[in-house]
């Protein structure tokens, strides 16, 4: 049987094929009855080339030419895994990884919650941003019951946008699909073993001064809220840790599953170059208040918390990583 794979797969090569092989990371094992497709990636997007099953040994064999930019996606256990194959990069002897997946979390969790507001005149952006964690053999999917659960405000103006990243993965949207308690809303992405990523964005009515309450449905390691510049905040349920030195945000720790925000003002978050020129903005000096990593570094033993800006559509949202060691035990 191996010997003739082997030949296949030498045969297969000649002419330009995929073949490799899927491994279940869960059992350790060869995984059989895997569906790996081959997609060919182009200006018209995702193009279907051909599917086929693994082996016994988890061998596949797609007799395609694949030059250009091309995806595999292998199917099991109800969730699908990205490989992708750039040009000039090996068709052959690849390795696909797949895990049994579980409804329950397993070793999934939510390792960060961060959450920026901003009052815009009349509305008031609100962008949530939940970095997973997953050190489990599973990974974590429930279609019924959402991996994630958020709450929004009656008064939300509009859809709710939601991309998800998968580990090594790019964005992609997701419907926010109602739960069965008001308000509460649940996207189904499966949390695959490594690190993944739920952005929320919605809008609502607002007027300054003027009131934000939120509720955590999920369990975070921390849960942050930012604020810009030129916003008077008064906290219920979160207390001010500081200011961001590059963008002078107020930055808060929610300390209960319910909190309040009264807000007065209005702003977003700006590059440092534009803070800068305006008097605002500085290098994060004792003058501009301590930074991030400097308040929690004696509490936490790690942190992710840069705030990033992106122009266009999205204005802006929060990006990876900064990591800070505790003040104690820290190692060289």
């Amino acid at each position: 049987m191996v010997a003739l794979f082997l030949l296949a797969a030498a045969t297969a090569s000649a002419f330009g094929a995929v073949d490799g092989t899927v491994t279940n990371q869960s059992s350790k094992k060869a995984q059989t009855g895997a569906t790996v497709t081959l997609y060919k990636l182009g200006g018209a997007g995702m193009e279907a080339v051909e599917s086929v099953k693994s082996d016994a040994a988890g061998k596949f064999i797609i007799n395609q030419e694949a030059a250009g930019p091309h995806l595999i996606q292998t199917a099991f256990d109800g969730v699908v895994y990205n490989f992708m194959l750039p040009p000039g990069k090996p068709r052959t002897g690849l390795s696909l990884d797949v895990w049994n997946a579980s409804k329950q979390a397993g070793g999934a969790k939510i390792k960060q919650h961060m959450i920026l507001i901003e009052p815009l005149g009349t509305e008031l952006q609100v962008r949530e941003s939940y970095f997973y964690e997953n050190s489990g053999p599973t990974t974590w999917n429930d279609p019924q019951g959402g991996t994630l659960r958020f709450f929004v405000p009656q008064e939300t103006r509009g859809n709710v946008e939601v991309q998800a990243t998968a580990p090594q993965g790019m964005p992609i949207r997701r419907p926010a699909d109602k739960a069965s308690q008001p308000g509460v809303l649940k996207v189904d992405f499966p949390i695959k073993p490594g690190e993944s990523r739920i952005d929320v964005n919605y809008k609502l009515p607002f007027t300054s001064p003027g009131t934000f309450t939120g509720k955590l449905l999920q369990a975070a390691e921390q849960t942050m809220v930012a604020v810009p510049r030129g916003v008077e905040v008064k906290p219920e349920g979160a207390e001010v840790v500081g200011k961001e030195p590059r963008t002078q945000a107020t930055v808060m720790k929610v300390t209960a599953n319910s909190y309040k925000l009264e807000l007065t003002g209005s702003g977003e978050l700006q590059p440092a170059a534009a803070a800068a020129a305006e008097g605002g903005g500085g290098g994060g000096g004792e003058e501009n208040g301590p930074s991030i990593s400097q308040i929690d570094a004696k509490i936490y033993d790690r942190k992710i918390w840069v705030i990033g800006l992106t122009m266009g559509v999205l204005v802006l949202g929060f990006v990876l990583m900064y990591r800070a060691e505790p003040v104690k035990g820290k190692k060289g």
